[in-house]
């Protein structure tokens, strides 16, 4: 059985792992730390919950000790680029405690703040920076942000990255970087979009595939519910107030709707908070400190602010909504089953939403089971061929493509925002 101890990581790196209470690396970790450690670069695919954070940030933690000089003025030595704050946030913190018997200095980048404490921070320049693509160009484009010196570039979720619409920025960012630097890119799915960026960024890559693109994780028990719209509400309640549920992530499609299901649960006796692009950060920390202590039973969430969500007992996931990206599905769900647990997924699908289904399906590369013996059961909505809804005034056709582009292909960033 491998150790971290024989992956050769620095003690410093050993002790903060011993008292996180890691002691076998997970798959991605036991593949990826010798590459890195070597300078390689890495495409890595792997879905959340599989501790990829570490299989990055620890040979990154390693290069910095053994390398060690002071970063240049507003500069970074190591950018890891996320899709969302919370995202950020957590791989911030992650690096925090790896680092814990290093002198670190390190910054974490995003919107939805003042900018003042973030440009302070990086004055004097940092080991580590974290940031969001927009936050960072725009800081970058003020000029509080200088990358020219930059060693390691690290790319987390790039394909959510891509689904909100951040190409244009990454490639903006990347124009920036030095071209001797080593880059690290994980996804959880290979899309075209994914394989091309990653041929135009990586030079040489190991590549280290832990599971298959877009399947989800054995763990998770997975089924389909088929209610009316109008039930889904009731639905939900009769599925939270079990009491194997103790810790559940909903996911809707809408901002407004995901604050009624979080409102309508409350007024139940069922505690619950939402989060999404609207809540302010303050907020959104407010509620996963919440929901981590246990104080919250149900997240409620959009795909977007969904990213963050990084806690080891979630028992269930509830797709109060599908997702109109097959791919998101496979995201959503790995909110579960983290760290060795077994999980639950259930999901609604309303007559208007059977195509998706079927998408989903088709990516996951197996039918949900159906789960008939309940009280909102409607053979209306199993049997539906309805297309699905429009959203963001062009909408998504069938497959998760934008209607208004022919169907030739994934639909742009802005409109994916709108729906979150």
């Amino acid at each position: 059985m491998t150790t971290f101890a024989d992956l050769k990581l620095a003690d410093p790196l050993l002790r903060a792992l011993a008292e996180e209470g890691y002691t076998t690396p997970t798959p991605i970790q036991a593949q990826s730390i010798p590459h890195l450690l070597h300078g390689r670069d890495l495409l890595g695919l792997a879905q959340t919950g599989t501790g990829k954070t570490a299989a990055f940030a620890l040979p990154i933690l390693q290069h910095l000790l053994t390398h060690q000089k002071a970063p240049s003025p507003k500069g970074a030595r190591v950018l890891v680029l996320a899709p969302t704050r919370e995202l950020a946030s957590q791989i911030d913190a992650n690096f925090k405690a790896y680092a814990r018997h290093m002198k670190l200095r390190q910054a974490v980048v995003f919107g939805g703040v003042g900018q003042g404490r973030q440009v302070e921070a990086m004055r004097r320049g940092v080991d580590v920076l974290v940031a969001a693509p927009g936050r960072l160009l725009d800081l970058m484009g003020q000029g509080y942000i200088d990358l020219s010196d930059l060693e390691v570039l690290v790319l987390d979720e790039a394909d959510r990255m891509l689904d909100m619409g951040f190409i244009r920025d990454i490639k903006r960012i990347v124009a920036s970087l030095p071209r001797e630097r080593q880059t690290l890119l994980f996804s959880a799915t290979m899309p075209r979009s994914i394989s091309d960026l990653a041929h135009t960024l990586l030079r040489d890559p190991a590549k280290v595939e832990v599971t298959p693109p877009s399947s989800t994780v054995d763990r998770i028990r997975q089924a389909v519910m088929f209610v009316e719209p109008d039930k889904k509400k009731d639905a939900l309640l009769l599925l939270v107030n079990s009491p194997k549920v103790s810790r559940a992530v909903v996911f809707t499609l809408m901002k407004h709707e995901a604050n009624k299901v979080s409102e309508f649960l409350n007024r139940s006796g069922v505690p619950a908070e939402a989060i999404h692009g609207n809540k302010s950060q303050g907020a959104r920390e407010r509620a996963m400190s919440g929901f981590r202590a246990g104080d919250l039973k149900v997240l409620v969430a959009t795909d977007i602010a969904a990213r963050g969500i990084d806690v080891d007992d979630v028992t269930h996931v509830f797709n109060y909504d599908l997702p109109n990206i097959p791919e998101s599905y496979v995201h959503r769900i790995g909110r579960t089953a983290r760290a060795g647990r077994e999980g639950w997924a259930v999901s609604f699908c309303d007559p208007e939403q059977r195509a998706w289904l079927r998408d989903i399906e088709r990516t996951i590369g197996k039918p949900v089971p159906v789960v008939r013996d309940h009280p909102y059961h409607s053979d209306a909505a199993e049997k539906s061929t309805l297309p699905p809804p429009v959203l963001g005034g062009g909408g998504r056709g069938r497959g998760g493509r934008s209607s208004s582009n022919g169907g030739g292909g994934r639909s742009s960033g802005p409109r994916a925002r709108r729906v979150a």
